[in-house]
């Protein structure tokens, strides 16, 4: 496997600048004779899409929702960081990168997240001229709030529902290119294989979920949008439908996979309230602007009502251990706190895995009508299922599998070492190391699609492009018969189970509890090898017993369903192996072996400052892992502190 990152030479503030003068460029009038194939329509997806689309390339659109504007990032509430500094508190360009650098604990790539931060100014003026409504102030100016892992005022959002905003921004310039017929869109179809043809990645099998119609696709390029695999914990605040298959196909095919056990738990998360609970609901970071966490500081006291137990009686526990930054610390450093008091015995509900975020003192501090103009959609959310309101009592909160740092390696121009294959977003590895800032998910997506690929992608086919392929080649009708044998296996399993069968979510539900137990918020070596030992043994169960009713020519959930899970149950076992080989404690990684006797995570950089990428061997054979190293001339490697 090569693993070129081609980064390029100078100082990091100019890489950017230089890359775009010396990529090569396609001449306007040939754009239209090249087709590009995107995979995945949210804002990633459909930002390079309809970015691509105006310049001329012929785009072909996939996502297995009825519509783009379904994609999950519409369920993003926070906001977006762009190093504007219209509050004038110190921000800066150079200060976003730093701060990213170190809230992914030392863990990405220096020039990626410097270009990270120098586009995000260019993002906000982007979705302003698109109409998004962001929060403004009195006078007009855009609204800014804070962050995790941030000193400054740096977020734009849209109350609880930048995500939905952001989406409607990128949806509407993407129908324009689809009325433009620059765009073909393709909803409720999903991508099951990559195709390569003489190791370039240049098309994709697909299946029409509401058909059942197996087909291939070929284009000049391939890029995979579509998001992360928290989805293999079962649990998460991730929508039911998002799945690893698209990137867990292309590893196959012979993409590396980049530092996959990276996942980011999310410290307010509505908990879990009982064992056949289908989904978490996340509640935004930016409520911690305002709310305060805390448990009560004698046990005595886990059985009264909040408001009975006085303040000299709580226990603010983020702003007793890091004053610094308080409420506002990067999620990984809240969420192993949350974990820590709950597992001491004070969490605040009948699993004891909870903890309070109260709103009392910002309440009474700016008026219940200043909360409700920032949260009011948030807190009528959590009431609705929850059963309380937090104007009067405090939400009920606990850490959650959220965001998944890891994903298919890229280099600088976002192409995996699959020539051809470009990866944006969450599914790729590149921005945010072993932790990411809140709002900061939105600003890659957005940052790839709108201004990355459009220039990176013309470099590949100005230099690497080997000539038109069709589907008449004899790749696509291997790879499409791959496709149909492994759908006929999964429909045959539950005729050869019989009384035995079991349903695919009971298979996917235990694989979570294993993972989440192993593989979650805490590890160690013990435990993943434990889990290397049962992951095999519930794959093996799943591939006698698993239930998979109707056909494959139909609509189909339960066919869908169990592709996934089949996915996860391989995928799962890279993320283990992964889990187990990195010895150190970092970011959302979190090695029990590795910690400070006051459980703060401990690096080993000498050993594992480098991007794990692991290539596929085989189904139960342990994968081959390469190295990336990772160099810091711009920010010093230090310890983490947000005290």
């Amino acid at each position: 496997m090569k693993l070129d990152a081609k980064i390029p030479s100078g100082p990091v503030q100019d890489k950017w600048d230089k890359a775009r003068f010396e990529l090569k460029l396609v001449n306007p009038a040939n754009k239209r004779h090249h087709k590009v194939i995107i995979v995945g329509s949210g804002l990633a997806g459909a930002s390079a899409a309809a970015t691509l689309a105006e310049l001329g390339y012929d785009v072909e659109c996939f996502c297995f929702q009825d519509s783009p504007r379904r994609a999950h990032s519409i369920a993003a509430q926070g906001g977006i960081n762009a190093a504007k500094n219209y509050q004038n508190d110190g921000d800066s360009v150079y200060r976003l990168f730093y701060d990213t650098v170190k809230g992914g604990d030392y863990r990405s790539r220096e020039a990626n997240v410097y270009r990270l931060a120098q586009v995000s100014v260019n993002i906000i003026d982007q979705c302003v001229a698109q109409g998004v409504p962001f929060a403004r102030e009195y006078g007009g100016v855009l609204a800014n709030r804070s962050f995790g892992g941030a000193q400054v005022s740096r977020t734009f959002y849209a109350r609880g529902q930048t995500g939905q905003q952001l989406l409607l921004g990128a949806y509407s310039a993407l129908n324009r290119q689809i009325a433009h017929g620059k765009v073909k869109m393709h909803p409720r179809t999903e991508m099951l294989d990559l195709v390569v043809v003489d190791g370039h990645a240049r098309g994709i099998i697909t299946r029409d979920l509401i058909t059942g119609e197996i087909r291939p696709w070929a284009a000049d390029a391939v890029l995979l949008a579509t998001g992360g695999y928290g989805n293999v914990f079962y649990l998460s605040t991730n929508a039911k439908n998002c799945n690893v298959t698209a990137t867990y196909r292309a590893y196959k095919r012979g993409a590396g996979f980049a530092n996959p056990c990276f996942t980011q738990i999310h410290p307010t998360c509505i908990p879990v309230s009982g064992d056949y609970q289908s989904k978490l609901t996340l509640m935004s970071e930016s409520l911690r602007n305002d709310g305060r966490v805390w448990v009560p500081r004698n046990k005595a006291d886990l059985n009264k009502a909040p408001k009975d137990i006085p303040p000299e009686d709580r226990y603010y526990y983020l702003e007793e251990r890091y004053p610094s930054f308080g409420n506002l610390v990067p999620r990984d450093v809240a969420s192993r706190a949350a974990k820590k008091v709950c597992d001491d015995g004070f969490g605040v509900s009948k699993t004891g895995e909870a903890v309070y975020l109260d709103f009392a003192t910002a309440i009474e501090r700016d008026g219940k009508p200043a909360i409700e103009d920032r949260y009011g959609n948030l807190f009528e959310m959590y009431e609705r299922i929850s059963g309380e309101n937090p104007y009067k009592t405090p939400m009920r909160i606990y850490p959650a599998v959220h965001y998944t740092m890891g994903g298919l390696w890229v280099d600088y121009n976002l192409m995996s070492n699959v020539p051809g294959l470009h990866v944006l977003g969450e599914a790729n590895f590149s921005d945010h190391g072993a932790n990411r800032l809140g709002a900061s998910a939105l600003m890659q997506g957005l940052a790839d699609g709108y201004f990355v690929i459009p220039y990176t992608l013309g470099n590949y086919i100005a230099t690497e492009y080997t000539g038109e392929v069709s589907t008449k080649h004899p790749a696509f009708a291997r790879a499409e018969a791959e496709v149909r044998e492994r759908q006929r296996k999964l429909l045959e399993i539950g005729s050869k189970s019989g009384s035995s069968r079991k349903s695919v979510d009971y298979f996917h539900r235990k694989l979570g509890k294993i993972m989440w137990e192993y593989c979650g918020m805490a590890r160690n070596a013990a435990g993943l090898q434990k889990a290397l030992t049962q992951i095999p043994e519930l794959r093996e169960q799943f591939w006698k017993q698993a239930y998979v009713p109707g056909g494959a020519d139909e609509l189909n959930p339960w066919l869908e369903k169990a592709g996934r899970v089949a996915d996860f149950l391989e995928f799962s076992e890279l993320m283990c192996h992964d889990a187990l080989y990195r010895d150190e404690s970092c970011g959302g990684h979190f090695r029990e072996e590795h910690q400070t006797e006051e459980g703060e995570a401990v690096r080993r950089d000498d050993e594992f400052a480098h991007g794990a990428i692991w290539e596929y061997a085989g189904v139960g054979t342990p994968p081959t892992l390469h190295k990336e190293p990772l160099e810091f001339e711009n920010v010093k490697l230090t310890t983490r502190s947000y005290k």
